[in-house]
């Protein structure tokens, strides 16, 4: 079977590419404790129009589909209180928003947050937010089915590159949280 990997022609430790992440990424990277060493992070380069998931797996390879994430900001609101959180869902499916987001928030509704909101608090691009890096105290809701992928591609914080790493390495994210059917 294929990885991310075999897709790019230059896969390399993202801890020798900082210059092209975003400065809350590459903090992440610098600051990177857990099971999986940060020298299985990896960055490819991608040309930043084919950074939409649709057109990356046409042109990289339609078997991406079923070992890329997707990461989005949601908005949980309560009384006048807004959670923003990121949520973690394999490519081929998508955020429960209504069911599992809500529920594990406490809200009463929950959304997509506005693109605004969501690249001024991550400070990352349109087409490249990853959960590595965001703010602190921020839930990271990863469903099941990403920790249990071998290797994930995901954004790399811009729309240009991608960052390869172990599944299990996104459940040990600050503040993450396994959650089964996250991704429907």
């Amino acid at each position: 079977m294929s990885t991310p990997m075999d897709a790019f022609d230059d896969p390399r430790p993202a801890v020798e590419c900082l210059d092209l992440l975003t400065a809350p990424v590459a903090d992440a990277l610098r600051a990177w404790r857990g099971p999986v060493p940060v020298e299985q992070v990896l960055y490819v380069d991608t040309d930043p129009e084919k950074a939409d998931t649709a057109v990356l797996v046409e042109n990289y390879g339609a078997w991406l589909l079923e070992q890329s994430a997707n990461c989005v900001v949601v908005a949980g609101k309560r009384g006048g209180e807004v959670t923003l959180a990121a949520c973690v869902v394999l490519s081929h499916t998508r955020v429960d928003v209504n069911g599992a987001v809500r529920r594990r928030l406490g809200a009463r509704k929950a959304s997509f947050a506005p693109m605004e909101t969501a690249l001024g608090e991550t400070g990352m691009e349109f087409g490249g937010v990853t959960p590595l890096g965001l703010p602190a105290g921020w839930p990271v809701l990863v469903d099941a089915a990403v920790a249990d992928t071998p290797y994930v591609l995901i954004g790399s914080g811009r729309r240009r590159g991608k960052i390869i790493l172990p599944g299990k390495a996104l459940a040990a994210l600050p503040g993450a949280e396994l959650l089964e059917g996250l991704g429907v």
